[in-house]
């Protein structure tokens, strides 16, 4: 059961503040029912990831690196948002959240209908061609036979995410840096916040001056040490929760 009196103090602090971020990990995909990757039985205990998610093993042995890839698409497409993601997208419209700052791959913040996202990694959503560059919906490429190859020209196809030896998109790092130095509040949800560049933000944020409020299930390492304060719960009941109690406003 999450505590009342944690859900009021974040309502009444996302009412009293002007730009509001959100940071998000894997926490809210497992709420939808993803399992973490680098998580106990994940795919990243199966496969080496700087092995089978590397950029060259995807260009020059495609076979090898959609073994792990089909297993990855086959996890996200299942999935849907969970409370959470439609929570966050509902803040966005009442005009309190400004952006979100994302770390997952699912997309599951667009598919809930956040328009202003933030991915430190691209997405699962979609592919590419190595190639000629045609984007596809994921949902439309074959995984029956492996690897897949582009519609158009018969070239390797990529997902849209950020593989091993692949830098982070620049304006991915200059949209997060920004949001995350003139925010007054960011809402840390689903993060333990230690794989960097992203676990950086909420430091930035809160030496900068905004609050940082952690929505987690446990304590982690920002956990007073750079969060204000912490509300205990899956991301999903505590963001239902506000958004009820900041409605009840209108």
């Amino acid at each position: 059961m999450v505590d009342e009196t944690a859900i009021a103090r974040l309502a009444q602090d996302i009412r009293d503040a002007s730009r509001i971020v959100a940071l998000s990990g894997a926490g809210m995909s497992v709420e939808s029912g993803i399992a973490s990757f680098r998580g106990p039985g994940g795919l990243w205990e199966k496969y080496d990831p700087e092995e089978y998610g590397h950029i060259d093993t995807l260009r020059y042995k495609p076979e090898k690196a959609w073994i792990m890839l089909s297993e990855m698409q086959r996890e996200i497409l299942k999935a849907r948002p969970n409370p959470g993601h439609y929570a966050l997208a509902e803040l966005e419209k009442m005009g309190k959240l400004r952006a979100i700052i994302t770390q997952n791959v699912d997309g599951l913040h667009h598919v809930a209908g956040s328009r202003e996202v933030i991915e430190f990694h691209g997405n699962l959503q979609s592919v590419s061609c190595m190639d000629c560059g045609h984007q596809v919906p994921s949902s439309e490429v074959s995984l029956e036979s492996l690897p897949p190859r582009c519609a158009k020209c018969n070239g390797p196809v990529k997902p849209d995410a950020v593989f091993f030896g692949e830098a982070i998109p620049s304006d991915a790092l200059m949209r997060s840096h920004q949001e995350s130095t003139t925010c007054d509040l960011m809402l840390v949800i689903g993060t333990s916040a230690v794989v960097y560049p992203a676990a950086s933000m909420p430091e930035i944020a809160r030496d900068a001056g905004a609050k940082v409020v952690e929505i987690n299930p446990a304590e982690s390492p920002l956990t007073r040490r750079i969060s204000s304060y912490i509300v205990k719960g899956a991301s999903g009941e505590v963001l239902e929760r506000v958004v009820q109690l900041l409605k009840s406003d209108r």
